[in-house]
């Protein structure tokens, strides 16, 4: 009965294990895309500041199509943290 109880203990112990390591993965994973997703945010505040200054149409729309870039980074990133 104890060598049962000890391998059952075993198991349990290799189960939590693997989900120990599995969350750690995890963890890492999603700082990793935080990083990114807050590099992305201050690109986005800076681009928003350069078109508020901005009165060149030339150069909003260069900094809109910027902004269009950072977005869809952004959207790929989340969709990322969903699957």
């Amino acid at each position: 009965m104890l060598i049962q109880q000890y391998r059952d203990l075993q198991k349990q112990l290799a189960d939590l294990q693997n989900e120990n390591e599995r969350q750690h993965k995890e963890i890492v994973r999603t700082h990793a895309e935080l990083l990114q997703l807050q590099t992305d945010y201050k690109h986005l505040e800076t681009a928003h500041a350069l078109l508020a200054e901005n009165t060149d149409t030339e150069q909003r729309d260069r900094v809109r199509q910027r902004l269009s870039n950072l977005i869809a980074q952004v959207d790929r990133a989340i969709e990322a943290l969903k699957a």
